[in-house]
Order: structure tokens, then sequence, then C-alpha cells
């Protein structure tokens, strides 16, 4: 089973995860530390919980969002895995970073290239990678059947999605993705977004003012 970490990190609070099972090997998704002390909150708990970090990935590469990826990188030794389409991002992302009074003094690029429908191990499990762009090019969800779960970067939030004004922005798509990435898992799946509080499909098929079907 694997059991999920959930850290709030920078001024933009993005949710920061953790996975890891019984083998202790585990995943960091979007590790946004934004400074020493959240650094260390990160590094503290891999070291008091005994884990070992495999993989450093990505949902998508807004500036928010990787933060923390040259941290994470040279602490344990791990190359960041991301799609393709959002490396471009990358491009101005130190400029960006200083513009909101942010410390990025290195952009990791991501080495390791993974899309739709591929599936990454950890461990004794597995996370299926879904493309879901809309919000940003190359967003990522990454889920697991047998916990009934799914990370859901900036794709979907409790009663709300994306913002669709950035650049790759696409509310038309991003509502393609949802409905057709997202809202066909089990409504029982429980949704771990990129910001804010977790939530099921089912509530937001039915509760999100912006893409409810039912």
């Amino acid at each position: 089973m694997i059991q999920i970490k959930k850290f709030v990190f920078n001024p933009f609070q993005v949710n920061t995860y953790i996975l890891f099972d019984d083998t202790k090997e585990c995943v960091i998704i979007d590790a946004a530390c934004a400074n020493e002390e959240e650094e260390s909150r990160l590094s503290n708990f891999i070291t008091q919980m005994g884990l070992t970090p495999v993989l450093l990935l990505s949902t998508h590469a807004h500036i928010d969002h990787v933060l923390g990826n040259a941290f994470v990188a040279e602490r344990y030794g791990l190359q960041l895995t991301a799609h393709k389409d959002g490396a471009m991002y990358l491009d101005n992302a130190t400029a960006y970073a200083e513009s909101f009074g942010l410390r990025l003094e290195k952009v990791i690029e991501p080495k390791h290239f993974i899309d739709d429908n591929d599936y990454l191990q950890f461990g004794s499990s597995s996370l299926k990678v879904l493309h879901a762009p809309g919000h940003a090019d190359g967003s990522l969800c990454f889920y697991n059947e047998a916990d009934a779960f799914v990370i859901a970067g900036d794709v979907l939030f409790y009663q709300s999605i994306g913002r669709t004004d950035l650049p790759g922005g696409d509310y038309d798509k991003l509502k393609s993705s949802i409905w057709g990435k997202l809202f066909v898992l089990p409504d029982e799946t429980v949704v771990y977004p990129g910001h804010g509080p977790e939530t099921t499909i089912g509530s937001e098929k039915i509760n999100n003012p912006f893409v409810a079907i039912g």
C-alpha cells in the first residue's frame, strides 16, 4: 500500500507529495521547497522515515512547482522525469522566479521523458501516467488504481480547475483532459491536487462548477 505525505511549500502554497510503500523507496512529486527551512522539512521527513528517493517527478513546469528540483536532484542524486512539452517553461525560470521575489539558483532540465499511459515503478508499486494538458503544456497526473488515488497537479482542484490564462492554457483542452482522463476514473478515487485540499472524482463530477457533468 502506498502512503502519501503532503507538504505545503512556498508563497504559492504548492502541495509537494512524497509517495512510499513498505519497501521504503519513495517518489517526490513537485518539489516546491523554496528556502532552507522548507528543504529541511522535506529531507528530515525522508531521513526520519528511512526512505530512499528513487524518482523526482513534475506534474508540470510552472515556476511554483519546480523551485526545489535542484535541491532534491543534488541531495539524492536524482534526475528529473517529466513530459517533454513542459521544458519550454524552464527557459526563463530564473528571471520569472526573481519577479516574484523567489530564489531559483539552478534550473534542472528533465532527463527522462514520460507520456500518456506510461508506467513508473518504485518499490513494489506503480503509477500510471496521464497526460492532461490545458492548464500548462505537458501537464501530467499520476494514478494508482490499487490504492484509488490520483496526483492531479494543477489540472483539477476541490471545486475548481487550473487557471488557463497563462502560456499554454486552454480551457477547452483542460475540460477535455478532465473529462477524458480523470472523470473516467472510479468515483471513489481520491484526488491529491497541486494546491488546496483533497477531493474525490465522484464529488467533482457532481459539484465542480467548471466541469461538473452530473
